[in-house]
């Protein structure tokens, strides 16, 4: 008896599944799957986010007594989160840093702009940003700790503190054309002498609490002392 072999029927394919698995790919947004644009917004709003939390917190409770920890507690996200935008707290205040130099820079500008003499120029310059600093000295003092502001300890800062510190020497420059400052040291070295001192005196303020807490106080002593020693 001969054996018959009887193929099985053959399967109809799923025409849907099949239409599915040809259709094109659509990259729909997704959780891991999101548009650049929106990603990076996202990422720089969290950045601004630690910026402001960090801020408030050194105000509040001095920059010594602040801890990464006390940061992301308070936004609530994790201490490998904060690492990813900042390596430390301190890197935390260099955008604050930056935004000093840049404001330095444009009030520097400004007075380029004017006809007062050097002596007007700086007096009025150092003053209103000793003004600007004696309004927000926790603030300060926590740059000044940071280091946020010391182009040695924070590369990311030279730029702008490059274009400041040469529109200073501009305006020493001028005043050495008009006879108004000596003309026996280089403009470069007088640049250094006076952002030296500046510096000194709020490093040296921002961290003395026994002692006169007027910065412009200081600051217009320290600019008098400047200018006598360069008289022609």
């Amino acid at each position: 008896m001969v054996r018959v072999e009887v193929a099985a029927p053959r399967r109809r394919r799923n025409h849907r599944s099949l239409a599915k698995r040809n259709a094109p790919a659509q990259n729909y947004p997704t959780q891991n799957n999101e548009v650049p644009g929106l990603r990076e917004r996202k990422k720089a709003r969290l950045r601004q986010q630690i910026i402001d939390t960090a801020i408030r917190l050194f105000r509040k409770q001095g920059y010594e007594k602040t801890r990464v920890d006390d940061i992301v507690k308070t936004l609530e996200i994790s201490q490998p989160t904060f690492f990813r935008y900042f390596p430390s707290k301190d890197a935390v205040l260099r955008d604050v840093g930056k935004l000093g130099f840049e404001c330095v820079a444009e009030r520097l500008k400004s007075e380029l702009s004017t006809k007062a003499d050097t002596t007007e120029r700086l007096h009025r310059l150092y003053h209103a940003m000793a003004l600007e600093v004696e309004a927000d000295r926790p603030l300060w003092k926590a740059v000044v700790l940071s280091g946020a502001m010391d182009p040695v300890r924070s590369p990311e800062v030279r730029g702008v503190e490059g274009v400041a510190v040469s529109r200073l020497r501009e305006i020493l420059a001028q005043g050495q054309e008009r006879g108004e400052i000596t003309s026996v040291f280089p403009v470069v070295h007088l640049a250094e002498f006076m952002e030296a001192l500046y510096h000194t005196v709020v490093r040296q303020w921002t961290v003395d609490l026994t002692g006169p807490h007027k910065l412009t106080e200081r600051v217009d002593s320290a600019v008098d002392f400047f200018l006598r020693g360069v008289k022609p």
